[in-house]
């Protein structure tokens, strides 16, 4: 590799360091895409014109083109309720790419030069080993991710009876044979291995509940960071490694902060199909017959204009709906009569993290107004009005009370403790975990039923 290209791919790697710094806040989201897509376009100009031993350069060019028109199509029509799925199914992509290029390395060795004396060096091996493993699981976990995500799939946990002890089974054949292909790289063992993984990925994502499932997304992005810097080593590229490694530390240190902010054990969530048994919500996916006290867009805006104060909560039914401008115009008329607005963001809400903070960003919704949980609980006490558009188990105070409920130990935010708390929802139906909210039979609740944007927008002409 010649200086320049080293220079380069160096300067890639800065540029990606700072997207993955400018994407931790909203404020600053724009500039980091716009480094990322620099530091992207530096590293590809620089593979195909720049190193000296890549062939095929037209054909690669024609690759990287469809995928760019591929890509562009998907992210034009793509809406923001199915972007957590669409994360899930790119990180499959990046988890079988890793794959198939450990398979190519076997095959032809010679033209990735990891041949020594006749025979595979033992460190390619080791690293076309694990990244095959690392990648296949996150394949098939993707897949599993993207089903539930999608709809396709319950979110509910899937276990069966002796589940844990056939999980350890699958990890303990595929790690001998990890050990018999380092000895003799062997491309039966690597075809196992491969197969094997992608099942216990499918093991891994399968026993996990929709209450983890933003958890699930950040876990398989670390996933995947890891595979394609494994890859790395194996291709020599040392831009490759290094993005890897940021995307896969980046992706994991998400993960742990988001399983904090959850009380869940990130071990029991990553390895949660092979410990945790499942267990019953008291409410869980049940009818209920108990009433609850309704009322409408007018009793929510004859409320709202008599109050002093209005603390916004959004969940994924706002971005079903696609209310957030709705939400936006209602908060600024809100403050047009003196009343103080704010918006309170759980850390899971919606399908992944900082869903709902792009969506009141998309809206114009000022970053100053927004506040994250650990901010702002202590605010609900003395709150006249919360208004929760759409989101349900970071809502539910089971995750404090019931010691059967899968969102048992979860932080919530305190929306109970408003003087009135105001629920927009299409029906009774159970949030993403399955569990009955008990919060909607309190006394201080109000039910309106309806779709989200619609009634947004009619508590917006009552204030007219």
């Amino acid at each position: 590799m010649s200086s320049l290209a080293a220079l380069c791919y160096l300067a890639s790697s800065v540029l990606f360091i700072l997207a993955i710094y400018g994407l931790a806040s909203p404020k600053t989201a724009v500039n980091g895409n716009r480094f990322g897509i620099i530091g992207m376009a530096l590293a590809i100009f620089t593979t195909l014109f720049l190193l000296d031993d890549i062939n095929n350069k037209y054909l690669i060019g024609i690759a990287i083109a469809s995928g760019a028109i591929i890509g562009t199509v998907i992210a034009l029509k793509v809406k923001m309720t199915a972007m957590p799925q669409l994360v899930a199914g790119f990180h499959s992509l990046v988890g079988l790419a890793a794959v198939l290029i450990a398979g190519v390395a076997l095959w032809i060795p010679e033209s990735f030069d990891i041949i020594h004396e006749g025979k595979i060096h033992g460190s390619s091996l080791f690293e076309m080993g694990l990244g095959s493993i690392i990648g296949a699981i996150t394949f098939s976990g993707s897949i599993i991710a993207f089903l539930k995500l999608n709809g396709n799939m319950s979110g509910a946990p899937l276990r069966f009876k002796g589940q844990k002890y056939f999980g350890i089974l699958l990890v303990l054949v595929t790690l001998a044979l990890l050990v018999l292909f380092l000895n003799n790289a062997s491309k039966e063992a690597f075809i196992a291995i491969s197969i094997l993984a992608f099942v216990i990925g499918l093991f891994l994502i399968m026993p996990i509940g929709g209450a983890d499932m933003p958890v699930v997304v950040s876990m398989l992005n670390s996933y995947s960071g890891w595979a394609a810097s494994g890859i790395g080593f194996t291709l020599g590229n040392s831009l490759l490694i290094i993005t890897g490694a940021i995307v896969g530390a980046s992706g994991a240190i998400l993960s742990y902060i988001m399983c904090k902010a959850m009380n869940r054990s990130i071990i029991n969530v990553i390895f949660g199909s092979f410990g945790e048994s499942a267990v019953a919500s008291s409410a869980g996916g049940q009818e209920d017959d108990r009433v609850v006290k309704q009322g409408s867009a007018e009793d929510v805006a004859f409320l709202m204009k008599n109050a002093s104060s209005v603390i916004i909560v959004p969940g994924y039914g706002m971005a079903v709906a696609g209310a957030q401008h709705a939400v936006s115009e209602m908060g600024n008329l809100l403050e047009e009569h003196g009343v103080d607005v704010k918006y309170a963001i759980h850390p899971v809400a919606g399908r992944m993290p900082g869903h709902m903070n792009v969506l009141l960003a998309e809206a114009g919704i000022d970053y100053e107004k927004v506040f994250e949980l650990e901010e702002i609980n202590g605010d609900f006490k003395g709150t006249d009005i919360v208004y929760v558009i759409g989101a349900n188990d970071v809502t539910n105070p089971a995750a404090k009370t019931d010691k059967t409920s899968p969102i048992y130990g979860m932080p919530i935010l305190d929306v109970e403790k408003a003087g009135t708390v105001v629920f927009v929802k299409r029906g009774m139906a159970a949030g993403y975990a399955g569990v009955q909210n008990e919060l909607f039979f309190r006394d201080n609740t109000m039910m309106v039923f309806g779709d989200a944007k619609k009634v947004t927008e009619n508590i917006v002409k009552e204030f007219d």
